[in-house]
């Protein structure tokens, strides 16, 4: 699969959204950020910046110019102007029959290129297809989901009949071939689901915990990143002397528990760093809890959706996983302020006498 890496970049501007304010419908200047509902660029308007829409469709009419990247996660894009940027579409379709100048990406869901359509770069899809009309352009390579194709039912085998000294006949194997590329997108955003509400539940009782082992990483992710990659390293390793010697059995049953928990309350660290600064981007004043939880099914959802693509996808997957993990452990789940990140108090001196 060859696509370039800034496309699958683009999702994961949704983990940092700027802190800075956000004008929702502003075709002049900056960047739009739409939660639950619709953006029309008219005719002969100008958006100068990035456009990224949750739970809405989009459309860029005939005439109207996007110079900037444009996101959309649960809704449908049609382009008949022009967009400067990448495209990035997760549980919709795409219709183009105006102009991009970027790649596009496509996660569950469909794209479809009309006779005018004109894509100066790459198109890729992840449980869906692209319908191109013969007289659209793409200048660069379309990778499509492999069509999935009925088997038709193996005929039963006519029973042999008992011959002296005759040679077993082997069982008919048993071979699934029922794979649909959706159910693993629909395990996504399942498990988005299921840890944003366990996020929930942690932030009524250890919203303190959670905010050192966020300050941990943020403030030092090079640090948190290098514990994590200790840990993981270190643990099988520890485990298996453990097992080995018999007594420390139970000891290694529990640390084989801890990896997990500390990569599940890692994970609900960063979504509430990413819930903070979500609920900024839009000028929001949001409950602890609810930023929480919709910041870590975010965080959960594009990550997700990352570990997805071929060959790359399993190493940014891998890096956010480390950062959960080092931020834990350097803070031991969040019970103590990771060396560095403390604020010093300033030390009074006394007058001269």
């Amino acid at each position: 699969m060859k696509t370039k890496l800034p496309t699958f970049i683009l999702l994961l501007a949704l983990l940092f959204v700027p802190v800075s304010s956000v004008h929702a419908q502003s075709p002049d200047g900056n960047d739009v950020f739409l939660l639950g509902q619709n953006y029309t660029l008219h005719s002969d308007e100008t958006l100068n910046g990035s456009l990224a829409v949750i739970g809405g469709n989009a459309l860029i009419e005939e005439g109207a110019t996007v110079n900037g990247d444009v996101v959309l996660i649960g809704g449908n894009l049609t382009i008949n102007g022009n967009i400067s940027g990448d495209a990035a579409i997760i549980g919709g379709n795409l219709t183009i029959s105006g102009k991009i100048d970027g790649d596009i990406a496509v996660i569950g869901g469909q794209a479809v290129l009309s006779e005018t359509a004109e894509v100066n770069g790459d198109i890729a899809t992840i449980g869906g297809q692209v319908e191109k009309d013969p007289e659209a352009k793409v200048s660069g390579d379309i990778t499509n989901n492999a069509p999935l194709v009925d088997i038709p039912a193996i005929p039963n085998v006519p029973n042999v009949p008992n011959v002296p000294d005759a040679p077993n006949v082997p069982n008919v194997p048993n071979v699934n071939v029922d794979v649909n590329p959706l159910w693993n997108v629909l395990g996504v955003i399942w498990r988005a689901l299921a840890v944003a509400a366990i996020g929930m539940l942690l932030t009524l009782f250890l919203q303190p915990q959670l905010e050192r082992v966020a300050d941990a990483i943020t403030r030092q992710p090079v640090m948190a990143g290098s514990f994590g990659l200790l840990a993981i390293v270190v643990t099988p390793l520890a485990m298996l002397i453990m097992i080995v010697t018999l007594i420390l059995i139970p000891v290694a049953i529990v640390v084989a528990l801890l990896v997990p928990l500390a990569w599940l309350f890692g994970m609900v660290a960063l979504g509430q760093e990413v819930g903070e600064r979500f609920t900024k981007a839009i000028n929001q004043i949001w409950a602890p809890v609810l930023s929480t939880g919709i910041g870590t099914f975010l965080l959960v959802l594009v990550a997700g959706f990352i570990g997805m693509i071929p060959c790359f996808g399993w190493l940014l997957a891998f890096i956010i996983t480390l950062f959960a993990i080092g931020g834990v452990a350097m803070t031991w789940f969040g019970t103590r302020t990771a060396p560095g990140t403390g604020i010093s108090q300033p030390v009074e001196v006394p007058p001269a006498s």
